[in-house]
């Protein structure tokens, strides 16, 4: 927020705060002990001539929409992947930009590992699927195994050369897939793109409160730096799985040691029996979700709920292999409610 004298401070930062663009921000006396002093001090600071070579770039793009999380492990990037195989698949213009420096997941949801990153003289170029560009620091290791060992600034200026030095072209859509938390990533992300409008985020999580602890505070964060929520999607919301997919085992009894598999005979019985029940989807809740889970977080925090993605096998299959859930009937499950949540995003009046 600004103060009158026209400072950006946090609301809860000390008193006599110097500002987030000041020089001495998370530097002076008054930031000792500060929530935010850490990432103040890291974060880009006054006037960045950089901002305009952005403004630049970005003035090709349409829309642009983060994709956050509370937590790690919550599908995040599988959702961000997801989502951009989708809009593509309706013919719009994607790009997807992987921000995650310590933790790069998007060349693997894209089946893109071992590609490289080209340059040309109009700047570095993504790489490409189904007319998706992506762009990500893992393009950049020449190990993927390699840990990406960084403090805040130098990431900072990595997502600022991913956003000045690449070519995206005319684009519909950039995806920014973030790391989970509120930390140097998305303060840079907000603070390099927020004059060339961010259409808003959306905030992915599971429906335990384990989970949703996390995701109150960012959508706290986004309040408090100007970013529209556009939705939180409850994402793993109950197994669901056909019948004829799953393992079938007897329970060990007086100490064996192993399970008897028993899924042949199981299936031998269905298809005599009761041919019927091959296609029935088995539902099972895998989180607590008495509390009410994301929607009832959504109504108490006054911010859209877009929708529930279930926990689908199928799905997990296909962001590991690097393919898009849509393609084919394989992934119906989780294909439906996916599309159903981007029809609900795609509706909303800031990025129709």
């Amino acid at each position: 927020m600004e103060n009158g004298n026209h400072k950006e401070v946090p609301e809860d930062a000390n008193e006599h705060c110097p500002g987030t663009q000041s020089e001495d921000a998370g530097k002076s006396d008054a930031c000792a002990g500060c929530p935010n002093q850490e990432a103040c001090a890291s974060a880009p600071k006054g006037p960045d001539p950089d901002l305009i070579a952005i403004a630049e770039r970005m003035a090709a793009v349409k829309h642009k929409i983060l994709i956050l999380s509370g937590k790690g492990g919550v599908g995040k990037s599988t959702f961000s992947a997801q989502l951009s195989f989708a809009l593509a698949d309706m013919d719009f213009q994607v790009g997807l930009l992987d921000i995650d420096i310590c933790g790069p997941s998007i060349p693997k949801m894209l089946g893109l590992e071992g590609q490289e990153i080209h340059q040309s003289n109009l700047g570095w170029s993504p790489v490409y699927v189904d007319s998706i560009g992506v762009m990500s620091i893992g393009f950049m290791l020449p190990d993927p195994d390699d840990a990406v060992i960084w403090r805040g600034p130098r990431k900072n200026g990595i997502i600022k050369q991913f956003l000045k030095d690449v070519y995206w072209g005319e684009l519909d859509f950039l995806v920014v897939d973030a790391p989970p938390g509120t930390s140097d990533e998305h303060i840079s992300i907000v603070q390099f793109l927020k004059e060339t409008g961010i259409d808003g985020a959306i905030i992915v999580t599971t429906p335990q409160q384990v989970s949703l602890i996390d995701v109150r505070k960012e959508v706290s964060f986004c309040k408090k730096v100007g970013i529209r929520v556009l939705g939180v999607v409850e994402n793993m919301s109950g197994l669901r799985q056909s019948l004829s997919d799953f393992k079938y085992v007897k329970p060990l009894k007086n100490g064996g040691e192993e399970e008897e598999d028993v899924t042949e005979r199981v299936m031998a019985v269905l298809r005599e029996k009761a041919p019927e029940l091959l296609d029935v989807v088995a539902c099972s809740e895998v989180f607590d979700s008495r509390r009410g889970g994301a929607a009832r977080m959504c109504v108490e925090m006054g911010v859209p709920f877009l929708g529930k993605v279930p926990l689908d096998p199928k799905l997990c299959k296909a962001a590991e292999e690097g393919r898009s859930c849509f393609a084919g009937d394989e992934c119906r499950v989780s294909a439906s409610a996916l599309s159903a949540i981007i029809a609900k995003l795609l509706k909303n009046d800031t990025i129709a």
